[in-house]
């Protein structure tokens, strides 16, 4: 609507123009070597503007002609880019499809016709990868490096280069520049954490988590740091006793959930005689995560106090949290030092009757310090080995004895508090062996939770899980062709048109005087 109003007032007023002209005549005279022209204002005004449109017109062919080498060569610039596109297409949806030979003559055809592109560079890198080429595949993510526009690409792919081949060293450093180079980069920030945690380089992890800080969600990255600095805090223990505490305390502060932090938290204030602050800590952290760490720590927050103090303690802590096993286990250990022993088994009382390891080993203890009776001993012993397991620290199937911040498979904050193998309860079949001919063979068997045994932290702090028998495990095929990216969905221009794909318009041939003026009249 807009529009229609504006161009009938320019109508208008272009009209008015005219009439205004018309009511005031005019007379133009030319006098030029010898010849006198006259003319009125109106026939001067409508030559001058045929001059500036036939003008326009001889300068547009004149133009066109200077300007047609160019032109045929951007036509042929273009169709030979647009072979390119193809062909890269084409080698993209064949690696996809693990058409080998496709992929290869691809890529040597988008090299010749697309050098330097960076599609043509991750072609070339997947298909030498598909071949078993990891020289071409290292070369081509190399030479992305040397382009702005793919060198975080070609970074990624050589660390996973090195990677494949074992190479750590050469890894770090294509970490290292890849976090450098873009500091909120997951891949080379986590490459970096986990090689710094590998090396209990605890001040490089730091940092380094600082570098992803944008790259993790707020809640993952306060727990990392709470881990890290726990880490720190047990490196430190012994060295400067200060910085330890500090750390410690900033992890409770981020995570006071975590239960190695508040242990050694609150042992250190205790130690320094900051009693009140270490209870509040541990108190906290008993309410969120009850643990048997926990309440170690808070039975000897006060130095010399006596057993039946202890006492009073370890129940005024249980009673926070009723109900739970690891309260009921702290007062029966604490009644059993102050040889209150009736306190002791009514601690554990409601847990009798479906004992845990510790539940009947901790009776078997009690029946051998109140009474001596060996046949109760031996039976509750009977009874433990029998029992369902207890929670321990464990990570990739491995059970450790103490908390420990990275797990053996380099994962942080990989240990969790829980069952071994508890939830593993599948039947698997058994390996056929020939049957003895007395008895037949069973046709499977279930796999049940087996607590390891404890190992003494001087000798082997880590023990691995002993595991029922199970198939040998087929190993997994590894696929050729490490996936960077996807292949594009569209395949670009119908390849099935006939003949060659025309050169698009270039911006300065649609802006050009003949187009504007043929646009003055549509």
């Amino acid at each position: 609507m807009i529009r229609v109003v504006l161009f009938l007032v320019s109508v208008a007023l272009i009209a008015a123009g005219f009439v205004w002209v018309a009511d005031r005549p005019g007379d133009v005279a030319i006098t030029w070597m010898g010849y006198r022209i006259e003319t009125s204002l109106m026939v001067a005004g409508l030559a001058v503007a045929a001059l500036v449109v036939v003008a326009m017109i001889v300068w547009s062919v004149l133009r066109g002609i200077l300007r047609s080498p160019e032109q045929v060569s951007l036509f042929f610039r273009h169709r030979r880019a647009m072979k390119g596109y193809l062909a890269i297409t084409r080698g993209l949806v064949a690696i996809g499809a693990g058409d080998l030979r496709l992929a290869r003559k691809s890529a040597d055809e988008a090299a010749r016709l697309s050098p330097g592109d960076p599609l043509m560079l991750l072609l070339t890198a997947q298909s030498a990868q598909m071949a078993g080429d990891r020289g071409g595949a290292e070369r081509a993510f190399h030479e992305m490096t040397r382009h702005e526009a793919t060198k975080l690409l070609g970074l990624r792919g050589l660390y996973i280069e090195a990677q494949r081949r074992n190479d750590g060293a050469a890894a770090r450093r294509v970490a290292e520049e890849a976090a450098k180079a873009a500091p909120a980069l997951a891949w080379a920030g986590q490459a970096v954490l986990d090689d710094r945690c590998a090396a209990t380089d605890w001040s490089g992890a730091l940092a380094a988590l600082d570098h992803m800080k944008g790259a993790l969600d707020k809640n993952e990255y306060r727990r990392k740091r709470a881990v890290l600095l726990t880490a720190r805090a047990l490196a430190l223990q012994d060295i400067d006793r200060d910085a330890a505490r500090a750390a410690a305390l900033e992890a409770v502060k981020l995570a006071p959930d975590l239960v190695p932090a508040a242990a050694f938290a609150g042992k250190r204030l205790a130690e320094s005689g900051d009693t009140r602050r270490a209870s509040k800590i541990l108190n906290a952290a008993w309410l969120l995560n009850p643990h048997p760490d926990i309440a170690d720590a808070y039975a000897n927050v006060r130095f010399g106090d006596t057993a039946r103090a202890r006492l009073t303690r370890m129940q005024s802590l249980a009673a926070k949290v009723p109900g739970q096993l690891e309260g009921a286990l702290a007062v029966a250990r604490a009644a059993l030092e102050a040889r209150e022993f009736g306190a002791a088994r009514d601690a554990l009382a409601p847990y009798l009757s479906a004992p845990t390891r510790r539940v009947a080993t901790l009776m078997a203890e009690i029946e051998e310090t109140e009474h001596g009776d060996e046949g109760r001993v031996r039976e509750w012993m009977g009874r433990a080995m029998r029992a369902s397991g207890d929670p321990v620290w464990t990570a990739d199937g491995v059970v450790s004895d103490r908390w420990l911040p990275v797990s053996p498979n380099g994962r942080l904050d990989g240990y969790q508090w829980r069952i071994p193998l508890a939830e593993i309860g599948v039947t698997y079949p058994m390996v056929e062996t020939p049957p003895p001919a007395a008895e037949p063979k069973p046709v499977g068997i279930t796999l049940a939770p087996v607590e390891p045994e404890t190992v003494e932290p001087a000798t082997a702090p880590v023990v691995p899980l002993r595991k029922a028998q199970r198939p040998p495990a087929r190993p997994v095929p590894v696929e050729a062709v490490i996936p960077l990216v996807h292949a594009p969905d569209d395949p670009g221009p119908d390849s099935g048109l006939d003949g060659d794909p025309m050169p698009e318009m270039t911006q300065a041939s649609a802006s050009g005087p003949w187009q504007r003026l043929r646009q003055l009249f549509r």
